[in-house]
């Protein structure tokens, strides 16, 4: 039996094992040596819950097909520019934006390169 407002459905996970996982640890100041956990699945987990994990995968794969108008648009603006500058633009694009982690990113242009086949 479950406690009251602990979700007990696990996701089944379609991350790639490629995918990043944040390894950023929570930092709590003071005197006493702190853990920063979250109660996920009944367990605690320190860093980012597979859960998490899959939210963050979403968005970047999300991202990765809305990219790919982008990408294409912009290799037929620059045809004289090879595929990896058109890449290179839309990486800049991106962490201009801050919408994901530097992993991620890394990440997010080698989806769209293989959705691309360039």
């Amino acid at each position: 039996m479950s406690e009251p407002g602990i979700p007990t459905a696990s996701i089944s996970s379609n991350v790639p094992d490629d995918f990043p996982r944040a390894q950023t640890p929570g930092v709590v100041p003071g005197a006493q040596p702190k853990v920063c956990v979250v109660l996920s699945d009944g367990k605690y987990v320190a860093g980012q819950t597979d859960v998490e994990r899959e939210e963050r995968w979403s968005i970047c794969e999300d991202l990765a097909h809305q990219l790919v108008s982008k990408a294409q648009k912009d290799a037929a603006f620059h045809p004289q520019h090879s595929a990896d500058d058109a890449l290179e633009r839309v990486r800049a694009a991106v962490v201009h934006k801050g919408w994901v982690s530097s992993d991620e990113l890394t990440w997010l242009i080698s989806r769209l390169r293989s959705l691309l086949n360039w």
